[in-house]
């Protein structure tokens, strides 16, 4: 091996380090980073950032690992495989090798999530946005009224009688005004003369059919 070939090596080793420092810290306490020398042929492992194994620096490799050094044609990248931590929880794995400029294996850098983490949060998440159904029949809708409410319930009542809201008849708009009333759309500031526009009809008639406080129901 050339001196230019184990300076080139040790340059990639050193780089890799930096980047398995990066991730490990980014993706904390997820993910584990984990960088091989594969140009040796003990001791592959030397830096693991967020140790969630349990292995140490001067571990030997895995199998594809292993592989790697035997086979210079092995991938190069195996992605999002499952996994398993020496306690059994399970893991996502993600393995790329880095080669110098001949070819050749010089380390590969793996990525391990702890799957059993994000298991739990996906439950709980699961749990928080489940729904029942309410024991009532009632609709609530969590957006703040305004005067375009007024309008369009307007727009949709006279729709739903095949007419628009200026051409109802009287007994039509006092039934839309109560309804209005109901949901407490009259109560809103010139709510009056919203409906009025809409219904062509003078704001002092729009008085006249809002029901009266204290009157029978």
């Amino acid at each position: 091996m050339s001196v230019m070939k184990l300076t080139e090596n040790q340059l990639l080793l050193r780089e890799g380090k930096k980047i398995v420092d990066a991730l490990g810290k980014t993706f904390f306490p997820l993910v584990e980073v984990v960088l091989h020398d594969l140009t040796v042929d003990e001791h592959h492992v030397v830096a693991i950032s967020n140790n969630l194994s349990g292995r140490s620096v001067g571990a030997s490799t895995t199998e594809i690992g292993l592989a790697r050094i035997s086979d210079p044609s092995f991938p190069e990248v195996l992605q999002s495989y499952p996994n398993q931590f020496p306690d059994g929880r399970p893991a996502k794995s993600t393995s790329i090798g880095i080669k110098n400029g001949d070819g050749e294996y010089v380390m590969a850098i793996c990525l391990n999530i702890d799957v059993s983490l994000l298991s739990a949060a996906a439950s709980s998440l699961q749990q928080l946005v489940q729904t029942e159904s309410p024991p009532v029949d009632i609709r609530e809708n969590l957006v703040s009224p305004s005067l375009d409410v007024i309008r369009s319930t307007l727009e949709q009542y006279a729709s739903s009688l095949n007419t628009t809201p200026r051409m109802l008849t009287p007994a039509q708009r006092r039934a839309a005004i109560l309804k209005l009333s109901q949901a407490g759309l009259m109560d809103l500031k010139n709510a009056q003369t919203i409906v009025a526009n809409t219904l062509g009809i003078a704001r002092s008639t729009v008085y006249t059919y809002l029901p009266q406080k204290g009157s029978a129901t």
